[in-house]
C-alpha cells in the first residue's frame, strides 16, 4: 500500500510539474517569443494534425491489441509542443526539457521528432489565411500583388563530420572556414519572412544554391518579378532577364575617376538600403538559438529551419495585442 501512495503521489506530481511548465511556457513570451494567441492557434492547428498522425501509425502495424490500448503517453500534445518551442527557440537539451517536464531523454527527442516536421509543414503566413510553402508559391504571390523580394543565403554551424568519411569536407565553408550547412531566405521589401528552405552544405555558393532551387526557371515561367541580392548572386541578372538586381559590376579596377569612385559608391549605397531588410530578418531567424548553432543532426536542420521560419512568419503576422485595441 505504500509503494503504490509513493507512485501516486510520483505520477501526480508529474503532472503538477507538467502543469506548470506548460503554464510558464505559454504565458510568458520571452520563453518561446510567441504571444499566447499564436500558441493557442498552434494547438488548435496542429494538435488533430498530430492526433491523426498518430493514430494512422497506430493503425498502420499489424497489431495483437486495439488501438489504444496499452501504456498511454506521459506526455501529451499539449506538453510536446512547448518542449519543441523551446528545443527551437533555445536549443536546451533533450535531457535538460526531460528533467524539467519529468520524462526521460528519449520521450523528449521522440516528441520533438513528431512535432517538429508538422510545424515545418505549415509554411510561411504573410497574411491571415494565406500560407507559402514552396518556392514557386512565393514567386507566384510576389508577382500577382507587384511587390519586390529580396534574397540572400544564411550560414548555420554544425558538427564536424567523422574522420576519414567521404564528404568529411564537404561542409566546410570557404567564406568562414567552419563546417555550415547553408539555408535560402526570401523576404518581402518590408523584411517579412517568405521563404527559408534549400538547405545545401556550406561548400555550396550563393548561385548555385538558387540555381538548384530551380529561382532561375520559376521566374522565367511566372509572373515578372524584382528580387534584389548581393553579389554573391552576380550573373543571375542575365539569366533572369534582370529580375535578380545585383550591385553594380565595378567598370574600373584601377586607377578608376574621381567622379565614377563616387558614383559606384552611391549606387552601391542605394543597393544596399534596399535589401538591408533580408539581414534584419535573418537576426530574428537566429534568435531561435538552435540555428544559431546546430548541435543535432545535419539531417534535420531543413526541417528545424522551415519551422523557426513558419513561426516567425506566424508571429509577425499576429496583430500585437495594443494594435487589436486600436
Amino acid at each position: 500500500m505504500v509503494v503504490v501512495a509513493a507512485g501516486s503521489l510520483i505520477v501526480d506530481h508529474g503532472r503538477m510539474v507538467r502543469s506548470v511548465a506548460r503554464a510558464a511556457v505559454v504565458g510568458n513570451r520571452r520563453i518561446t517569443g510567441l504571444s499566447p494567441a499564436v500558441i493557442d492557434e498552434l494547438v488548435a492547428e496542429v494538435g488533430p494534425v498530430w492526433q491523426e498522425w498518430h493514430q494512422a501509425v497506430l493503425a498502420a502495424r499489424p497489431r495483437r491489441r486495439a488501438v489504444g490500448a496499452g501504456a498511454k503517453y506521459k506526455l501529451v500534445f499539449v506538453d510536446r509542443l512547448p518542449a519543441t518551442l523551446i528545443h527551437l527557440r533555445y536549443g536546451v537539451t533533450h535531457d535538460v526539457l526531460g528533467c524539467w517536464l519529468g520524462v526521460s531523454r528519449s520521450t523528449i527527442t521522440r516528441a520533438i521528432a513528431e512535432i517538429r516536421p508538422l510545424l515545418a509543414a505549415r509554411g510561411r503566413t504573410v497574411e491571415p489565411g494565406i500560407r507559402l510553402c514552396t518556392l514557386a508559391e512565393v514567386i507566384e504571390y510576389l508577382g500577382a500583388n507587384g511587390q519586390t523580394a529580396i534574397i540572400d543565403a544564411t550560414e548555420v554551424r554544425v558538427l564536424r563530420p567523422a574522420a576519414k568519411q567521404p564528404d568529411c569536407n564537404v561542409f566546410v565553408s570557404g567564406k568562414n572556414k567552419q563546417n555550415a550547412i547553408e539555408a535560402m531566405v526570401v523576404t518581402h521589401a518590408d523584411g517579412h519572412l517568405l521563404f527559408c528552405g534549400q538547405a545545401e552544405p556550406g561548400t555550396c555558393a550563393d548561385i548555385t544554391q538558387a540555381r538548384r532551387s530551380r529561382l532561375v526557371e520559376l521566374l522565367a515561367a511566372g509572373p515578372p518579378v524584382q528580387i534584389l541580392a548581393d553579389v554573391g548572386y552576380q550573373g543571375l541578372g542575365a539569366e533572369t532577364a534582370g529580375q535578380v538586381v545585383t550591385p553594380p559590376y565595378r567598370k574600373f579596377r584601377k586607377n578608376a575617376p574621381a567622379w565614377y569612385e563616387e558614383l559606384h559608391a552611391a549606387q552601391c549605397h542605394t543597393h544596399s538600403v534596399g535589401r538591408i531588410r533580408v539581414e534584419h530578418s535573418i537576426a530574428h531567424l537566429k534568435n531561435w538559438r538552435s540555428l544559431a548553432r546546430h548541435h543535432g543532426r545535419r539531417e534535420h536542420l531543413a526541417d528545424m529551419a522551415r519551422a523557426a521560419a513558419a513561426l516567425l512568419s506566424l508571429q509577425q503576422a499576429t496583430p500585437h495585442p495594443a494594435e487589436r485595441q486600436a
